[in-house]
Protein backbone atom coordinates (compact mmCIF):
# COMPACT_ATOMS: atom_id res chain seq x y z
CA UNK A 1 0.00 0.00 0.00
CA UNK A 2 1.30 3.48 -0.80
CA UNK A 3 1.30 6.34 1.70
CA UNK A 4 -1.04 8.14 -0.23
CA UNK A 5 -3.55 5.10 -0.40
CA UNK A 6 -3.33 5.91 3.50
CA UNK A 7 -3.84 9.37 2.95
CA UNK A 8 -7.18 8.21 0.88
CA UNK A 9 -8.27 5.54 3.43
CA UNK A 10 -8.40 8.10 6.29
CA UNK A 11 -9.95 10.54 3.83
CA UNK A 12 -12.62 8.08 3.15
CA UNK A 13 -13.98 8.20 6.71
CA UNK A 14 -15.74 11.60 7.85
CA UNK A 15 -16.34 12.64 3.91
CA UNK A 16 -12.69 13.76 3.74
CA UNK A 17 -12.70 16.12 6.85
CA UNK A 18 -9.02 17.44 7.27
CA UNK A 19 -7.00 20.70 9.04
CA UNK A 20 -5.44 22.60 6.21
CA UNK A 21 -2.62 24.94 7.15
CA UNK A 22 -0.53 27.51 5.26
CA UNK A 23 1.90 29.97 6.21
CA UNK A 24 0.84 33.70 6.26
CA UNK A 25 3.24 36.43 5.19
CA UNK A 26 4.43 37.26 8.70
CA UNK A 27 5.68 33.60 9.24
CA UNK A 28 2.51 32.66 11.31
CA UNK A 29 0.37 29.02 10.63
CA UNK A 30 -3.01 29.26 9.59
CA UNK A 31 -5.12 26.75 9.66
CA UNK A 32 -9.05 26.27 8.83
CA UNK A 33 -10.66 22.91 7.82
CA UNK A 34 -11.72 21.37 4.38
CA UNK A 35 -13.00 18.71 2.80
CA UNK A 36 -10.17 16.72 0.90
CA UNK A 37 -9.50 13.76 -1.52
CA UNK A 38 -6.78 12.14 -3.61
CA UNK A 39 -7.21 12.63 -7.46
CA UNK A 40 -5.03 12.65 -10.24
CA UNK A 41 -3.41 16.76 -10.73
CA UNK A 42 -5.50 17.51 -13.98
CA UNK A 43 -2.27 18.66 -15.75
CA UNK A 44 0.70 16.18 -15.12
CA UNK A 45 -1.41 13.16 -14.14
CA UNK A 46 0.36 12.58 -10.83
CA UNK A 47 -1.81 12.16 -7.88
CA UNK A 48 -2.49 14.46 -5.68
CA UNK A 49 -4.31 15.38 -2.47
CA UNK A 50 -7.06 17.89 -3.62
CA UNK A 51 -9.42 20.95 -2.15
CA UNK A 52 -11.85 22.85 -3.42
CA UNK A 53 -11.08 26.52 -2.07
CA UNK A 54 -13.33 29.77 -1.86
CA UNK A 55 -11.77 32.03 -3.78
CA UNK A 56 -12.11 34.67 -0.73
CA UNK A 57 -10.01 32.30 1.14
CA UNK A 58 -6.75 33.43 2.86
CA UNK A 59 -5.00 30.26 2.27
CA UNK A 60 -4.99 31.03 -1.77
CA UNK A 61 -2.99 34.20 -1.09
CA UNK A 62 -0.63 32.19 1.22
CA UNK A 63 -0.21 29.92 -1.66
CA UNK A 64 0.33 32.16 -4.51
CA UNK A 65 3.01 34.03 -2.29
CA UNK A 66 5.09 30.62 -2.41
CA UNK A 67 3.79 28.98 1.10
CA UNK A 68 3.68 25.02 1.21
CA UNK A 69 0.42 23.56 2.23
CA UNK A 70 0.06 20.59 5.24
CA UNK A 71 -3.16 18.80 5.25
CA UNK A 72 -3.69 16.62 8.18
CA UNK A 73 -6.33 14.08 8.89
CA UNK A 74 -6.96 12.72 11.63
CA UNK A 75 -8.76 9.79 13.16
CA UNK A 76 -8.81 8.95 16.95
CA UNK A 77 -5.47 8.85 17.85
CA UNK A 78 -3.89 8.40 14.35
CA UNK A 79 -3.43 10.60 12.24
CA UNK A 80 -1.59 11.15 8.56
CA UNK A 81 -0.42 15.06 7.24
CA UNK A 82 0.56 15.32 3.70
CA UNK A 83 3.11 18.36 2.82
CA UNK A 84 3.32 19.75 -0.85
CA UNK A 85 3.57 22.97 -3.12
CA UNK A 86 -0.11 23.70 -4.54
CA UNK A 87 -1.13 24.34 -7.39
CA UNK A 88 -3.90 26.72 -8.07
CA UNK A 89 -6.71 26.45 -11.03
CA UNK A 90 -9.55 28.95 -10.87
CA UNK A 91 -11.00 32.19 -11.93
CA UNK A 92 -8.32 33.55 -10.11
CA UNK A 93 -5.39 31.69 -10.99
CA UNK A 94 -5.56 30.34 -14.89
CA UNK A 95 -4.23 27.59 -16.51
CA UNK A 96 -3.75 27.06 -19.98
CA UNK A 97 -4.83 23.54 -20.37
CA UNK A 98 -8.05 23.93 -18.53
CA UNK A 99 -10.96 25.85 -20.07
CA UNK A 100 -14.12 27.16 -17.75
CA UNK A 101 -15.84 23.68 -18.68
CA UNK A 102 -12.36 21.91 -17.75
CA UNK A 103 -13.22 23.31 -14.55
CA UNK A 104 -16.47 22.94 -13.44
CA UNK A 105 -15.86 19.45 -14.06
CA UNK A 106 -12.35 19.75 -11.90
CA UNK A 107 -14.28 21.23 -8.84
CA UNK A 108 -16.87 18.24 -9.33
CA UNK A 109 -14.52 15.52 -8.85
CA UNK A 110 -12.82 17.08 -6.00
CA UNK A 111 -15.79 17.15 -4.31
CA UNK A 112 -17.32 13.63 -5.14
CA UNK A 113 -13.60 12.16 -4.13
CA UNK A 114 -13.96 14.17 -1.21
CA UNK A 115 -17.36 12.11 -0.42
CA UNK A 116 -19.44 14.79 -1.26
CA UNK A 117 -22.92 14.11 -3.52
CA UNK A 118 -25.43 16.80 -4.15
CA UNK A 119 -29.07 16.72 -5.56
CA UNK A 120 -28.48 19.39 -8.17
CA UNK A 121 -25.07 19.70 -10.00
CA UNK A 122 -26.49 22.59 -11.52
CA UNK A 123 -26.72 24.59 -8.26
CA UNK A 124 -23.45 23.09 -7.63
CA UNK A 125 -21.85 24.46 -10.64
CA UNK A 126 -23.46 28.04 -9.93
CA UNK A 127 -22.30 28.57 -5.95
CA UNK A 128 -18.85 27.25 -7.36
CA UNK A 129 -18.69 30.10 -9.84
CA UNK A 130 -20.56 32.66 -7.70
CA UNK A 131 -17.89 32.30 -5.02
CA UNK A 132 -15.13 32.11 -7.11
CA UNK A 133 -13.84 28.38 -5.92
CA UNK A 134 -10.79 27.41 -6.91
CA UNK A 135 -8.90 23.79 -7.12
CA UNK A 136 -5.82 23.44 -4.64
CA UNK A 137 -3.81 20.24 -5.40
CA UNK A 138 -0.97 19.50 -3.52
CA UNK A 139 1.39 18.04 -4.57
CA UNK A 140 2.96 15.55 -1.40
CA UNK A 141 6.58 15.97 -0.97
CA UNK A 142 6.46 14.77 2.65
CA UNK A 143 3.74 12.37 3.97
CA UNK A 144 3.91 11.60 7.91
CA UNK A 145 2.31 10.11 10.83
CA UNK A 146 1.45 7.40 13.70
CA UNK A 147 -1.22 5.15 11.46
CA UNK A 148 -1.14 1.49 11.85
CA UNK A 149 0.56 1.15 8.46
CA UNK A 150 3.39 3.90 9.15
Amino acid sequence: MTQLDDVRRFLADETGLATISTTQEDGRVLSSIANCGVIAHPVTGVECVALVSMGKAARLKHVRRGSEVTIAIRRGWNWIAVTGKADLIGPDDNEESIDPEALRLLLREIYQAAGGSHDDFEEYDSEMIRSRRAAVLVAPTRIIGNHPNS
